[in-house]
């Protein structure tokens, strides 16, 4: 039998299965609750670094050795850190899932984190940190995240401070490793040419050692709003504006969603239509909706001419005042519809699979099916937009420029715009 199925181990680790028989590979991963959100401000970028690290050698296999344990038969191994998450994952034929797995599962347990490593990595975050400043449609969403969650961890940056990684001890490395990574915030996931008993005994076998612990909750986050405007030499004007959100898997979030879609999610949306089509003021223009276990922002990005922000702003204003007022069925049901096709099309691909299974064990402790998906999907109805269009502008804004935004008017100008 076949379909999503999970076990949980002695030590706490959760083994998810997404059994696809029909396939000739296996995408297979260990998604860590370690994000960034953990972090204390004075090791900001911690849980990054260790990221880095864990690839740094163990006491089985050198760097060089990790890499190619995987590439040599011809799969790929990659990891990544968000706000609350950290993902170990690799995609690889079905017959080298036991491979994979004693592989990430080294990784996890047996890193050395060496001084002399950790001093070169340093430098390569830092030189990643550089290279991310030097790319403003980066920088204009860490700014943003910092004014919409002040002080707060959820509004540091997930790649830290140059400052503080740049100096930072093995010893918080370490300390941080063995806070956060046990099995009680472990999941296991795979998708693809796999069964659920051969992946509960590759898990058992290379991760029963681990202590269960506690999976701690992350400090709490609570939305603020305000402004941050940074001057430079560019071409463009990166904008971005948004709204206190919701937490993921809420109701509010999958209405947000339809909202978001139907709003700036693609070419036939309204301010692709009206902002880029008919007025012409930018080339891309996007909504977009980052949701946490506890909150989130619905949010547009968008850049435009030093000459056209003064035209831009107000007419996007003018278009958020609107929009729930203006709903229309045929609109909602044209984004439910891109929605539940980009669900499903998620649903072929191995990868998308195991992600979509690790990360909703570690933040609902289930894997949702697709089947509730959509159902949720489609119980977001016209009134219900209204109203969640409409409770956006309760919350104070958040807006973040950077490039030369001289002619765009004041932030208190904007807020007046978006109270009428």
């Amino acid at each position: 039998m076949t379909g999503v199925k999970v076990t949980k181990l002695p030590n706490g680790v959760r083994v998810v299965s997404d059994e696809m028989p029909t396939v000739e590979s296996v995408s297979i991963g260990i998604w860590v609750k370690a994000g960034a959100r953990f972090e204390a401000k004075e090791v900001n970028g911690v849980a990054h670094l260790l990221e880095h690290m864990m690839f740094k050698g163990t006491s089985r296999r050198t760097a060089k050795q990790i890499a190619e344990s995987i590439e040599s038969v011809g799969g790929h191994i990659n990891a990544y850190t968000a706000r609350e998450v950290t993902a170990y994952y690799a995609k690889v034929l079905k017959g080298d899932a036991a491979r994979a797995v004693d592989v990430i599962a080294d990784l996890l347990q047996y890193s050395l984190f060496e001084e002399d490593e950790l001093s070169r990595e340093r430098s390569v975050v830092l030189q990643e940190i550089g290279q991310a400043r030097d790319t403003p449609d980066d920088v204009v969403f860490d700014n943003f995240q910092a004014v919409a969650y002040p002080g707060q961890a959820l509004g540091r940056p997930v790649l830290g401070q140059p400052e503080v990684v740049g100096k930072m001890p093995r010893d918080a490395v370490i300390e941080f490793h063995g806070r956060h990574y046990h099995g009680g915030s472990m999941v296991v996931a795979a998708a693809g040419n796999i069964t659920h008993e051969a992946l509960i005994a590759l898990a058992d076998t290379h991760l029963s050692g681990l202590t269960a612990g506690d999976m701690s909750a992350p400090p709490g986050a609570t939305y603020a709003g305000g402004e941050s405007s940074e001057t430079r030499a560019l071409e463009q004007v990166h904008f971005v504006m948004g709204f206190r959100g919701a937490p993921i898997g809420s109701d509010e979030y999958y209405a947000l969603s339809v909202l978001s879609n139907l709003f700036g999610g693609g070419m036939s949306s309204r301010l692709f239509q009206e902002i880029r089509e008919r007025r012409g003021l930018v080339y891309s223009i996007d909504t977009f909706l980052s949701a946490f276990s506890d909150g989130g922002v619905f949010g547009v990005y968008a850049g435009t001419g030093p000459d056209l922000v003064e035209e831009f702003v107000p007419t996007l204003c003018d278009e958020i005042v609107r929009l729930s007022s203006s709903l229309t069925e045929e609109e909602i049901t044209r984004a439910r519809a891109q929605l539940k096709s980009n669900l499903l099309m998620g649903m072929e691909s191995t990868g998308a699979r195991a992600e979509r299974a690790g990360q909703q064990m570690l933040l609902y402790d289930r894997v949702v099916s697709v089947d509730e998906l959509v159902r949720k999907i489609d119980d977001v109805t016209l009134d219900v937009l209204s109203m969640n269009a409409r409770s956006l502008l309760d919350s104070t804004p958040t807006l973040a420029t950077i490039g030369p935004a001289t002619k765009m008017e004041s932030f208190d100008s904007i807020r007046r715009r978006l109270a009428a």
